[in-house]
């Protein structure tokens, strides 16, 4: 049997999702708590990896099982009151024998959250940013992410990869108050990439390069052309979609 189960986690005191040797991470306390509970060896797959520090609201992993789960609420339960404040398992369903919680997911989008004022509330959760910004300027950059495009100049260099394209369907910015929020969506995104976005978006918003100049650098497919990726603090996971018929009701 398979489950795929829902997560959410404040990545802070973490090294990122996936399982390091010598590093706490996520997956390691969740796979931890799901051996001891169901007093087995459990291996977790998650939908995709976060980096050291980056936060999630919606992140989905999925375990086998030789039976039936009897009562997935009663689980879950006991899970979450083992596994630290800072993670928690949000539900669980029954999916299909082929379904994959990273190759069956088909969006996944992102925030990058910033305050414009210093705020120690916000400090952790979000990245303050005190110099004056052209906000139109760098929607008008965002907006030539649209699309099925190569992405090699956002990517981490040495990322294991068969190609470098995704399609990018939502890429703006929106300014609440003093809070400034970028969202993202698309089909996959390469590591580091919306970061490395980020952080070449708030050059453009800074006047450092222009809408011109960033659509040349998406052009280049070079990472050294691209601005500095932003801190961790600020970006959340914050939805992964997956199609219906997977799930078993």
């Amino acid at each position: 049997m398979k489950y795929l189960f829902e997560i959410a986690y404040k990545g802070t005191n973490y090294h990122g999702w996936q399982r390091q040797k010598n590093a706490m991470t996520v997956q390691q306390m969740v796979e931890e708590a799901f051996s001891k509970i169901m007093r087995t060896e459990i291996s977790i797959l998650g939908s995709g990896r976060t980096d050291t520090g980056v936060h999630c609201e919606q992140q989905f992993f999925h375990i086998e099982t030789e039976s039936e789960i009897p009562d997935a609420d009663r689980l879950l339960f006991k899970i979450n009151n083992y596994l630290p404040e800072d993670i928690a398992i949000k539900n669980a369903a029954l999916v299909s024998d082929n379904a994959h919680a990273r190759f069956s997911a088909f969006s996944r989008s992102y925030e990058y959250r910033m305050t414009l004022v210093k705020d120690p509330f916000n400090a952790p959760l979000r990245y303050f940013f005190n110099r004056p910004l052209d906000i139109k300027t760098m929607n008008e950059a965002a907006a030539l992410l649209i699309g099925k495009q190569d992405f090699e100049c956002f990517s981490r260099v040495k990322t294991e990869v068969n190609n470098f394209f995704c399609d990018i369907t939502e890429a703006k910015w929106v300014l609440e108050g003093d809070n400034l929020t970028f969202y993202i969506s698309a089909n996959r995104f390469l590591r580091g990439m919306v970061r490395a976005i980020v952080g070449t978006l708030l050059k453009v918003g800074l006047g450092k390069i222009t809408v011109n100049q960033f659509q040349e650098i998406i052009d280049s497919k070079d990472r050294k052309n691209a601005g500095a990726a932003a801190p961790a603090q600020g970006l959340f996971l914050t939805k992964v979609v997956y199609p219906q018929d997977i799930f078993i009701n």
